[in-house]
């Protein structure tokens, strides 16, 4: 009767399969047997053979300096072995977990290898049982001599191993199931406390599983078993979330960036608007929202509470709960309570929002990696009408997309590796070749996505050492202490030069549509302006304070918070304005020209002149119907850019104070006197010159009869009560005449006017009146002085 190992030995040998024959240093396939050795599994075995000993490796071939997981047994005879995986059968499982009743799992199968060391067949046996495995080593003897075969010993390298034998004798099996967690490997049915200073406790099942517990990945542990939340969410134009994940912004809204359920009123908004390029939006100014104030950092280290501006340094100032600083590198905004801890960083271009808190604690927005949409989390009240249009541009054909990945990938080699282990550099490279391909790595772009990944790094404490002088970088904040305006951002005059503000693509692109450097001529009540913009300017390499009106003593005034140049004029200081006429418009012109105009057929300097005007609109002949009794009528006259109003009364004395009412009695051959006057119009530099007017029966100016007043400018000669007090002297006309009345058709009296705007300027726009004697009235009207009549009048202008 066989002993039970040596019955075991017959049982594998007679239910292998056919057997490989191995003859030198071989890898193994055992997937379709992997081994769980000590809670590692394996589908490869590596076998060694040596002059003293034959070794099976688990990862690689053996290395006496770095030996790893191990078997290791005496040197065959003919260094030749058999190779066999069988599968299992139920007696053999049987036997097995009655002879090692800690394997709870049934077997699977397992893997044979057999050789020859001296007179004695080894027989080295893996058992697959799922989670557990066991290794069995038996020797019989061939012939008279009996020798008892031994394994050298078991090695598993760089684990601890607990409550477990190194060396084995023969005639056993040994459980060789396990756990491994973090260095350590774990016996079944072992329990290791919580260890309060890492956070963590380990359990190893009966069965091999290995449970483990302790803070979360984005906790760490502060000691007494308590895990805190400590992560951080990277803004620049794309979104690296808290998680690691990357978000990207296409449009110029507003959007919640961070917000947490346990401060329900504070949040985080990110303001996005574009550069240089249309299709390319980066992060522009956070907003904290507190408590029902409005904390802004923006461009160039500004801070404003609402629409105040703070002065900061690297001082701490309370604001609404809030501790604001500033330094070199960027500002901080610091929110503390009792167990919760925000941070804000901002640069002028990235945005670094750090939370530590309790474990649990969580993060919404699109730092939080919302399941919600952009839309959703998109701020349309804090938002323009038109942020979400998108744009597309060619791409640049001078980007070097490979050397732009080089340059990002800087953040695998040291000194950024020493953080590669807690910052993970992928989203950050990614975020960075995506922005770099597409976009020139101008105004500080080049470092901007490194010196974020240092920031994050020197949050963990990581120093990183040398990282500026490498990469040609530096900590400082890019345009620290320059403003630009809303329409403007920072940017570099040259590569690594200095700075100034640039006009947005997309607000810049109105004004290159139509070759202008700023706004249409505002035409006011007796004043003109033109605005340029600032930064096209300067895009020119033109110098606003060099640029005058024909008077050079008239020169553009900046507004300090746009930079928008403005250039005007008006009544009281025409600055060499220019007034013409035309027939249809009186036309004052003006020019900005820069300070080295030349006027020569030739010049070595660069030369500035913008023509800018406004028109007055001569008056038409559009009839207006008047009744004297409804005291005076208003006509509004739109004159171009400029309008103004010209008003019309009539009265029944020479100083024009008894105005004719509704219920004023007038007499045939009564005198009154009409007055046509002008409101908007500038006296000192036009005149209101009444050409003709004249008196019909019907409305139309057209209808007859017809009697003339006023021809030329003058009195006509054939109407001796006609007479002109003033016209052409200043914005309104003055004459008189005695009532009549036509003798055939209507009784009503239609008076029309046309005027005339006449440029002072080098002119004399009083009519030249002849002293001959005037003739009496046409026959077509007579007088009657002795008949009241109530008289419809109108006239055209």
């Amino acid at each position: 009767m066989l002993c039970p190992l040596l019955f075991l030995s017959a049982f594998i040998l007679l239910a292998g399969a056919q057997k490989q024959t191995i003859t030198k240093s071989s890898v193994l396939n055992i997937s379709s047997c992997p081994i769980t050795y000590y809670g590692q599994k394996y589908e490869q075995l590596y076998v060694n053979f040596t002059r003293q000993k034959i070794v099976f490796c688990f990862d690689h071939f053996y290395n006496p300096e770095n030996k790893g997981d191990c078997i290791v047994g005496s040197s065959p005879n003919t260094m030749t072995a058999d190779f066999d995986i069988i599968q299992a059968d139920s007696f053999l499982d049987q036997w097995i977990r009655k002879k090692i009743q800690t394997i709870q799992n049934s077997l699977r199968c397992s893997v044979q290898i057999t050789t020859q060391v001296r007179k004695s067949m080894i027989t080295l046996a893996l058992f697959n049982f799922g989670t557990e495995a066991a290794l069995s080593l038996e020797a019989y003897t061939i012939g008279p001599v009996i020798y008892t075969g031994q394994v050298s010993k078991v090695v598993i390298d760089k684990v601890e191993v607990n409550n477990i034998l190194e060396s084995y004798q023969t005639d056993d099996i040994l459980d060789i199931s396990g756990c491994r967690h973090s260095g350590t490997v774990y016996k079944p049915g072992t329990v290791v406390n919580s260890n309060p200073q890492i956070c963590s406790s380990v359990t190893c099942s009966e069965t091999a599983t290995l449970q483990t517990s302790g803070c979360g990945p984005l906790e760490h542990c502060q000691g007494n078993d308590i895990c805190m939340l400590d992560t951080t969410c990277t803004v620049t134009g794309p979104i690296i979330d808290v998680h690691g994940q990357i978000n990207s912004i296409q449009d110029r809204c507003a959007y919640s960036l961070f917000s947490t359920p346990s401060l329900p009123d504070f949040q985080v908004q990110g303001n996005f608007d574009d550069r240089r390029r249309k299709d390319v939006s980066f992060l522009d100014s956070v907003t904290l929202r507190v408590d029902g104030h409005d904390i802004h950092l923006e461009q160039g280290g500004r801070v404003q509470l609402n629409d105040s501006t703070l002065t900061l340094n690297s001082s701490s100032q309370l604001v609404h709960g809030v501790q604001l600083s500033k330094d070199q590198t960027g500002v901080i905004a610091k929110l503390s309570l009792s167990n919760l801890t925000i941070s804000v960083f901002f640069d002028g271009d990235t945005a670094q929002i750090r939370l530590e808190g309790p474990a649990g604690s969580s993060v919404e927005g699109l730092c939080g990696n919302s399941s919600r949409s952009l839309r959703d989390l998109r701020l349309s009240e804090y938002s323009s009408t038109s942020c979400e249009m998108q744009y597309s541009e060619t791409a640049d054909s001078t980007i070097n997309c490979t050397s732009v990945t080089e340059r990002c990938n800087l953040l695998k080699e040291a000194p950024f590796s020493s953080c590669n282990s807690d910052i993970d550099p992928e989203p950050y490279i990614t975020a960075c070749t995506d922005t770099l391909c597409k976009y020139p790595a101008v105004d500080g772009l080049n470092c901007q996505f490194l010196k974020a990944y240092a920031r994050a790094c020197s949050l963990h404490d990581h120093t990183l050492d040398g990282w500026t002088s490498k990469t040609g970088c530096s900590s400082e904040a890019f345009c620290q202490d320059r403003t630009c305006s809303d329409h403007e951002f920072c940017g570099e005059k040259t590569v690594g030069g200095d700075t100034r503000c640039f006009c947005r693509a997309i607000f810049a692109s109105k004004y290159q549509a139509n070759n202008s450097l700023g706004d249409p001529t505002v035409c006011k009540q007796n004043s003109a302006s033109l605005t340029l913009v600032g930064c096209l300017l300067e895009d020119k390499g033109i110098d606003y304070s060099t640029l005058h009106l024909k008077d050079p003593t008239c020169r553009g005034q900046v507004d300090e918070l746009t930079h928008m140049v403005t250039f005007s004029f008006n009544s009281s200081n025409s600055c060499g304005t220019e007034v013409t006429a035309n027939n249809s418009y009186i036309i004052y012109q003006n020019t900005i020209r820069s300070q080295n105009y030349s006027s020569d057929v030739i010049t070595r300097n660069d030369q500035v002149q913008i023509n800018f005007s406004c028109v007055h609109s001569q008056p038409n002949i559009n009839t207006a119907t008047f009744r004297i009794r409804d005291w005076s009528v208003a006509q509004h006259i739109t004159s171009g850019a400029w309008n103004y109003t010209l008003t019309i009364k009539a009265y029944t004395d020479a100083r024009r104070t008894q105005l004719v009412k509704w219920n004023t009695e007038l007499q045939l051959n009564q005198k009154i006197w009409m007055e046509l006057k002008t409101d908007g119009l500038d006296g000192n530099m036009v005149a209101l010159v009444s050409k003709s007017c004249w008196a019909t029966n019907k409305a139309s100016p057209t209808s007859t009869p017809r009697h003339d007043l006023i021809l030329n400018g003058c009195a006509n000669r054939a109407d001796r009560t006609v007479q002109v007090q003033e016209n052409g002297l200043g914005t309104s006309t003055y004459f008189s005449f005695n009532m009549f009345r036509f003798t055939v058709g209507s009784a009503d009296i239609f008076l029309h006017c046309q005027l005339h705007l006449c440029p002072k300027q080098g002119n004399n726009c009083i009519p030249t009146c002849s002293k001959a004697a005037r003739r009496y009235r046409s026959a077509s009207f007579t007088y009657e002085p002795e008949a009241p009549a109530f008289i419809s009048v109108s006239w055209t202008y």
